[in-house]
């Protein structure tokens, strides 16, 4: 059924996505959102409205939800859009084995983001509580350590990748000290969560082996307790069992780095590309906070977000749901949504109703501590590196897009060696 009337623009279509299996939709990967994954959003904005039908890894159907009053409503209507995956249609149903690298990502698990309600209350108090228990002042100490052992690395040679060098790296140290995992282990493990994020045959493979590790963390706790994420969700009131504790474990591990690194290395490459925001950042005259905002505006960590399941048959941005479907938050399409933002070229300066942290009653609750490291990261980098400046031109700067994330490849840079 078409509306080329209405909202959805020419040509649009309605109804569950399953039904246009076989039509020429868009795939949600491959060459095609590696090439230019604005330009994809975009063109599914202009063809089907703020709500577009696509296709993920395995031709799986799905929603890709892209106007920003549309993600707001299935973000703020858990009873409607569920983020609870037992209800979706086509794992039920046996389209989506358990072999497949969606599950990872959107599969369900004993963690408060795959619940509502009650249970979801729960489980998210444990976290909150033991984020604050464990980090405390923690954080910007912890940061402050890594970034000046990352930066000792390379200080001395002039040159650096800000990417492989810098910031795939430190979020995962600061995080694996507040789960009370030794360095080397969260070194080893940033391959395994950017798998993960990526999708593909060897996604699950690496999901497994960060659970074994984390499995094995919490054994080592029982009879090293410390001040540690591990120890205080272990120890919390609410009484998680094993299986809650390590994937709660895991969503912080996971959640936590690829959307911090993925952060930093953007406003490191807003920083070297705009000599302004550069020469304000070093004399003071600007706060490193204003340009995080700017980035997770125009390019939030998360392009994507995993995922909602439509409750019952409904109707959203002209299109009809039907229960069980799969519903994926557009976060940079929405941020990026005309009917909000006519005009991107505008300052969001002092404007913080962006979508980079998701909302509703699942929004991101560890985001101040990305905060943190992000300011604590750049604030040791531009004072301990004199003369710093990008070593290509930044047109020359390229980003590698999967289903989820888009992310820099790198930021080489020179300066002034020690």
């Amino acid at each position: 059924m078409s509306d080329p009337a209405g909202r959805n623009g020419p040509g649009a279509t309605r109804g569950c996505p399953v039904a246009h299996h076989g039509a020429d939709l868009a795939r949600l990967y491959g060459p095609d959102l590696a090439a230019d994954p604005v330009g994809l959003h975009e063109r599914l904005r202009k063809e089907h409205g703020p709500v577009a039908p696509v296709l993920l890894e395995g031709d799986v159907p799905a929603w890709l939800v892209l106007g920003y009053r549309d993600n707001r409503r299935v973000l703020d209507n858990p009873r409607q859009f569920t983020r609870d995956a037992r209800i979706w249609r086509d794992q039920r149903d046996g389209r989506v084995a358990d072999t497949s690298p969606l599950v990872p990502m959107l599969g369900w698990r004993p963690d408060c983001v795959s619940q509502d309600g009650e249970p979801h209350r729960r489980l998210r108090g444990a976290v909150t509580d033991g984020l604050q228990a464990a980090t405390g002042r923690g954080i910007r100490r912890h940061a402050t350590h890594f970034a000046n052992k990352e930066i000792d690395a390379f200080a001395d040679t002039g040159r650096a990748d800000l990417v492989s060098d810098y910031a795939d790296y430190l979020p995962m140290l600061v995080i694996t000290r507040v789960l009370g995992l030794p360095e080397a282990e969260g070194r080893d493990l940033v391959e395994s969560c950017a798998q993960v994020l990526k999708g593909g045959e060897d996604a699950v493979t690496h999901d497994i082996r960060i659970q074994e590790m984390l499995g094995a963390l919490v054994v080592r706790k029982r009879s090293e307790p410390g001040s540690d994420l591990t120890t205080a969700l272990m120890a919390h009131h609410a009484g998680l069992d094993e299986d809650e504790v390590v994937s709660h474990l895991r969503l912080v591990l996971i959640a936590g780095h690829t959307t911090t690194s993925n952060l930093l290395a953007r406003v490191l490459q807003l920083v070297l590309t705009e000599t302004a925001r550069l020469s304000g950042l070093i004399s003071g005259r600007l706060n490193i906070s204003a340009v995080v905002e700017e980035v997770m505006w125009n390019s939030p960590p998360l392009a994507v977000l995993p995922g909602r399941f439509a409750t019952s048959d409904l109707e959203i941005g002209g299109h009809r749901m039907r229960e069980g479907d799969l519903l994926l938050l557009g976060l940079a399409a929405g941020n990026r949504d005309p009917e909000i933002r006519p005009d991107t070229g505008v300052s969001v300066q002092g404007n913080q109703s962006h979508l980079a942290f998701s909302g509703g009653p699942h929004e991101c609750p560890g985001q101040n501590i990305g905060r943190a490291i992000i300011e604590i990261a750049v604030d040791v980098l531009l004072h301990r590196l004199r003369d710093l400046r990008l070593a290509v031109p930044p047109d020359e700067l390229a980003s590698t897009a999967s289903t989820w994330e888009t992310r820099l490849d790198r930021l080489p840079v020179e300066f002034s060696a020690a």
